[in-house]
């Protein structure tokens, strides 16, 4: 199932052995090789430093927010070495400029969709600008469509066309 980024930023993270809220999520860690969704940040409500809740750690995410075992699934960010590198990148898909292979602009990114399976981002929304916004609307990009990532852009095929978001497929 796709869900918008805004059901993982700044939700309670709830443990279903004692019913309790063991902290809150603060933003995603996003691998910009695959558009991957590899850990949440989050504060502890014991008040520690930050740690990190791994996807495979999520049972369900849910409007009061997202359903983990434990806190034992917490993990300081120093115990994940297989992550130091993405940790690094401080990448995220918000606000980046989106671009076409014959270097038309698109607009930037507005939010993302995630798939809840695998967490890895399936769909980027790019709000355009104020007048294309009359002609169009926004525009919803499949991850299929998505031919490189760079720290400031995102490129899309342009042989695919994109459809304004609420328009009917053809």
């Amino acid at each position: 199932m796709l869900q918008l980024s805004r059901t993982l930023i700044g939700r309670n993270v709830l443990s279903l052995r004692n019913g309790q809220v063991i902290g809150r999520t603060l933003s995603v860690i996003i691998n910009p090789d695959n558009l991957k969704i590899e850990g949440i940040y989050c504060a502890p409500a014991t008040g520690k430093t930050q740690l990190i809740l791994l996807p495979q750690d999520i049972r369900d995410v849910l409007t009061q927010g997202v359903v983990v075992d434990d806190a034992d699934v917490l993990t300081d960010p120093s115990e994940l070495v297989r992550l130091h590198k993405i940790i690094s990148y401080e990448y995220s898909p918000l606000g980046k400029a989106v671009i076409d292979t014959t270097k038309t602009r698109l607009g930037r990114v507005s939010d993302y969709a995630y798939n809840t399976d695998n967490f890895y981002v399936q769909k980027i929304y790019v709000s355009q600008s104020i007048l294309r916004n009359f002609l169009g609307g926004n525009v919803g990009i499949d991850r299929s469509q998505v031919q490189e990532v760079t720290p400031k852009k995102i490129i899309v095929d342009s042989t695919l066309k994109t459809l304004p978001v609420g328009a009917p497929a053809a």
